[in-house]
Parts: C-alpha cells; sequence; structure tokens
C-alpha cells in the first residue's frame, strides 16, 4: 500500500509571537503545533503535519490570516508571518526532526530518547524510545514536559491508576505504564493518534499494559464508574473549561488532576474555575507563555 502524503504547515514568525502562533496552528489544524528558531535569522518557524489530502487548506490559511491578526492586536509582533505548504517525503521529514530533539532525564527515574540517540538509561531508570510523530508528542514542550514530571511523582503514590485525556503520541501513557502505574487508560479522538500511540506502546513494549482507544473529553461520563488517582488533561483552556465537570467526575477522591496546555494569561481563569468545584492547586509551573497545574481533588 502507497503510503499517505505528508503536509507541512507553517508559519515563519518572531521569537515574542511565537507561543502565540503555536497555539493558533494548533487550533486552526486540529494537531499539535511544533517549533524551532533559526539563530542566525532570529525566526521561528512553527510547523503541523497533515497527512493524506490538503482538502480543507483555503479555509485553514484564511482562519490562519484572521489568527495573526488577532495576534497584532494584542500587541504582538508576528513578523514576516509567512505562510507556507508543502509536500514531504516521509523520510525527509523525519530526519528533520533530528536536528532539534534532545534526549530528556526525569531524574533517575526515566530517560525519554529518540531512536537515534546513543544515551541509555543508568540503573533502576525507565527507558521511553520515542521519535517525533505527526501526532506529536515527545516531552519536549513545557506542558508535556510537566505531566510527565507528575507521573514521575505519582509512582510512589498508593493509588496508581492513570487516565491520558488526549493522548496525542501516547507519551504520558507509556510513561505511565514503564513507571509501573496500572491500570492505564488513554484515549484520543483523532484516530491517527490513536494508530501511533499504539505503535509507540508497542515499540517500548507496554501495549499489553495500555488500554487504548478512539475517544472524545465530550464523551466522558459524568458519572463514570471508573475514577483514577491520576488523571491528566493536555487539552487548550477551552476545552477545559467547557468539560470541567466531566474531568473532575474522572478523579478519584484525594487523587490528582493535571491541567496543561494553558497559556499562562490563561490560567487564573481555569484555576478559579476548577477551584470553584472543590478542586485545590497543589502543584503549578510557568515556563515560556505556558502555565500547567496539578490539583488535587476532594
Amino acid at each position: 500500500m502507497k503510503p499517505a502524503s505528508v503536509w507541512q504547515i507553517s508559519l515563519e514568525t518572531s521569537r515574542e509571537a511565537e507561543e502565540a502562533v503555536l497555539e493558533l496552528l494548533a487550533v486552526v489544524c486540529n494537531r499539535p503545533a511544533s517549533s524551532y528558531e533559526d539563530l542566525d535569522s532570529g525566526t521561528c518557524q512553527v510547523s503541523v503535519y497533515l497527512t493524506g489530502t490538503t482538502a480543507g487548506w483555503t479555509d485553514m490559511h484564511r482562519a490562519i490570516l484572521a489568527g495573526i491578526d488577532r495576534i497584532r492586536a494584542c500587541g504582538l509582533n508576528p513578523a514576516p508571518a509567512k505562510i507556507a505548504l508543502r509536500k514531504l517525503g516521509r523520510k525527509n521529514w523525519a530526519e528533520s526532526w533530528k536536528r532539534h530533539f534532545k534526549c530528556l532525564h526525569f531524574g533517575k527515574a526515566l530517560l525519554i530518547r529518540p531512536t537515534w540517540s546513543r544515551a541509555r538509561a543508568v540503573r533502576e531508570q525507565a527507558e521511553v524510545v520515542l521519535d517525533p510523530g505527526l501526532s506529536f508528542g515527545t516531552g519536549q514542550h513545557p506542558t508535556t514536559g510537566f505531566c510527565v514530571a507528575q507521573i514521575v511523582k505519582a509512582r510512589k503514590l498508593p493509588g496508581r491508576s492513570f487516565l491520558d485525556v488526549g493522548t496525542g503520541s501516547g507519551i504520558l501513557a507509556i510513561c505511565a505504564a514503564k513507571l509501573g502505574l496500572s491500570p492505564v487508560l488513554a484515549f484520543d479522538n483523532d484516530p491517527e493518534a490513536v494508530r501511533v500511540a499504539a505503535q509507540n506502546a508497542r515499540r517500548n513494549r507496554v501495549l499489553d499494559r495500555i488500554q487504548l482507544r478512539r475517544g472524545d473529553v465530550s464523551k466522558m461520563p459524568r458519572r463514570p464508574r471508573a475514577k483514577f488517582d491520576l488523571v491528566c488533561a493536555n487539552l487548550i483552556a477551552n476545552l477545559l473549561l467547557e468539560h470541567r465537570d466531566r474531568l473532575i467526575a474522572s478523579v478519584a477522591p484525594g487523587g490528582t488532576l493535571v491541567l496543561a496546555g494553558i497559556l499562562a494569561t490563561e490560567f487564573s481563569l481555569v484555576k478559579s474555575s476548577f477551584e470553584k468545584c472543590g478542586a485545590e492547586l497543589i502543584s503549578t509551573r510557568t515556563e515560556k507563555e505556558w502555565q500547567s497545574g496539578a490539583f488535587r481533588v476532594c
């Protein structure tokens, strides 16, 4: 079978507008966005990757242009704001990421590395091998890194069941399984993400320890039969707010709800909304334009 085409949608922008453009492309294209900075020019290239055809590109392009105008209205300068669409060979696309991906160490508990890295786990350190993929999520982004750090902390707690809402590449579920959390349930509404997550879990030999399925946060039950000691929802702020009650209901009494994918300017709104439902902020971290939080649910 001929492999599906890979398309790169990219926007060249300034360093000051990088985080806003990341959020814009992620929302418009309904895909995680990633970026890297050209140290010579001082500009950043923000990209998302799609498979298949470019149907809908005209509407996406129009929405991106409108988003750039909103970014300017907020006082940020997105120049040069160059938008590009190009078809990539799968090999070329994968090779390009090798220049920007680095290994991640979470203390002596966990190592996350790509397949081409020669880094090796130290004694008793769990190892996750994960290459950049279309459903991007490798721990490099501050929000993903915060979630992984919370999973590392949870490995020593008495209750260790885990739910990954919007699993993407499957990195959080894989880390949880590697660190001994159980049971582990992960879902995503994108069938391609579910496929990639299963592939990554199989590579890391934990597919049999993860209940992986297609699902949507809007379909989560308000009164679930099963609750989890740790729930991670790395979603954009408006989804977290819209589905607050469903997310809180999924947490076992005394458990932890990790909320990420939130711009720092929006965090106070998310925090106050969840606190109204009895969730207590116990840990938070701000990095670049992003702020994440862990909440204790009574």
